[in-house]
């Protein structure tokens, strides 16, 4: 084994089943806690920028990042980019800077030309995988150096201003629902929701 990040039992029942794919996050999300010196965080001092997307499988990975990191979407401390690409930038304010951890293509490429990969592709989700499919998987990415994995680079002066929680509320003019204040679009004089803005006079 050539990690002293493997997945833990807790991580699997926060994420429902075991994959490689969490398996990565969690050591990306331990590794940047240990570059950024930072604890695992239980407010918003961190902040996560996934550049994953949705619609792939790996996804997971920012999953195993928020059970290593404790960053979660309610306190505002993961913001997605859609970028679709396979990379996390960890912003912690306190160090002054940013690293961004993205996988290395050959890694990637070795990743799938596992059995594991071949039986997502065909539909079958991890928590139905014969057990040794799923082991071999786990274990040979237990086995990459991190440097084989990861391309590591470090952002200093990494620019980006943390969110303000918003208190102000206004309530829209059309649907009566109370709408946060930075979201109310103004239509002929009157405040609106997003949805409502969309609509017809």
């Amino acid at each position: 084994m050539s990690t002293t990040h493997s997945l833990p039992e807790w991580a699997v029942a926060f994420h429902t089943h075991s994959c490689p794919y969490l398996a990565i996050g969690f050591r990306m999300g331990s590794l940047a806690m240990a570059a950024l010196r930072f604890e695992r965080q239980h407010n918003r001092g961190l902040l996560v920028l996934p550049e994953f997307g949705e619609g792939n499988p790996y996804t997971c990975i920012v999953d195993g990042i928020r059970a290593a990191t404790g960053a979660i979407y309610g306190q505002i401390m993961i913001a997605k980019t859609f970028y679709g690409k396979l990379a996390a930038t960890f912003f912690y304010p306190q160090r002054g800077g940013a690293i961004r951890y993205s996988l290395r293509p050959a890694f990637v490429d070795g990743l799938e030309r596992l059995r594991f990969h071949a039986l997502r592709v065909r539909g079958v989700d991890p928590s139905d995988m014969p057990s040794q499919v799923l082991e071999e998987a786990l274990v040979w990415v237990d086995a990459q150096p991190d440097e084989a994995i990861f391309k590591i680079e470090h952002e200093v002066g990494f620019p980006y201003q943390q969110m303000e929680l918003a208190y102000a509320k206004t309530l829209c003019a059309r649907c009566g629902e109370y709408v946060m204040a930075p979201f109310v679009r103004v239509k002929e004089g009157r405040p609106l929701c997003i949805p409502c803005s969309y609509e017809g006079p």
